[in-house]
């Protein structure tokens, strides 16, 4: 029973010392949102923004992600929430497959904003804040949580001093 309560310690322990991965912690960034990025320029403002990807397009020199914002965990991680700023195209040097960096992958890009661009998302026209990507970061796939079930009384034959107010001896009933 110790080692349960110590495991379900673990999380929170080591979650009071996360810190984002080394690539995303250099340097200063701005406080600057992809919808304060629509309505002004603000060219050479260096940012950290991370989301869900939408598509992955390679091109001639850079590979360029169209991304669906979402807000960072203390990790820099984007949290899982439905809450969005909209979206933003970060583009790197060099090639980046496709395949590995799919729709609905998380990544967290850093680098520094350039001139929006103007896109269609269907008939819509649509201003995506542009990042020259320095550091494009993918993150691991989350792993779905394991329900935990508790079989203990009076489901096994065993006494439990947890599970009922007062210890009572062999048998339950």
């Amino acid at each position: 029973m110790k080692r349960a309560r110590l495991l379900c310690l673990l999380p929170f322990v080591l979650g009071a010392c996360a810190t984002p991965p080394a690539v995303l912690s250099g340097g200063t960034f701005a406080e600057v949102t992809v919808q304060g990025a629509q309505a002004t320029d603000l060219s050479g403002q260096r940012v950290r923004w991370g989301g869900s990807i939408v598509v992955t397009t390679p091109e001639k020199d850079q590979t360029c992600f169209e991304v669906v914002s979402r807000p960072l965990d203390r990790r820099a991680r984007p949290r899982l929430t439905d809450q969005s700023d909209g979206r933003f195209l970060a583009c790197a040097p060099g090639f980046f497959d496709p395949a590995v960096y799919a729709a609905g992958r998380e990544i967290t890009v850093v680098g520094s904003l350039q001139t929006s661009t103007m896109r269609q998302i269907g008939e819509y026209e649509y201003r995506y804040p542009r990042v020259a990507a320095e550091e494009v970061f993918l993150w691991p796939k989350r792993e779905p949580i394991p329900p935990y079930y508790f079989y203990g009384p009076p489901y096994g034959p065993w006494p439990d001093p947890f599970w009922y107010p007062m210890w009572r001896p062999w048998p339950y009933w």
